[in-house]
């Protein structure tokens, strides 16, 4: 178990597209840690600055043109606005990161990992 803390910042938007928004961590947190985690998918909880906890699906991939990686939390049972900052604690790794060709493919296995948060 791992936790990285930091700057909530706007992302792509594609996750509210499909059905599954997420909140995004500023990158740079990746890099102060230590041992870096694997890319992938995780089952944990995200922690807001007000104290509230939301079981989360969480996602460490792919990088971006920088080699930064992606840092995003699916947040389950959430309603509200986009906090300032944000906690993602990494719980259990439930697969590796992999891209996928159709849309349908994505939404149905997200589907399948929040069912495992």
């Amino acid at each position: 178990m791992f936790a990285i803390s930091g700057r909530v910042i706007k992302g792509e938007g594609y996750g509210r597209k499909i059905g599954f928004p997420t909140v995004n961590l500023d990158r740079r947190d990746f890099l102060k840690l230590k041992k870096k985690p694997k890319f992938g998918i995780y089952a944990g909880k995200v922690i807001l600055p007000t104290g509230r906890a939301f079981r989360a699906g969480l996602v460490i991939g792919p990088r971006d043109k920088k080699g930064l990686p992606k840092l995003e939390a699916h947040l389950l049972n959430f309603r509200g606005r986009t906090p300032a900052r944000a906690k993602f604690i990494f719980k259990k790794f439930l697969r590796p990161f992999r891209k996928f060709s159709a849309e349908k493919a994505l939404k149905t296995q997200i589907q399948k990992d929040l069912k495992k948060c």
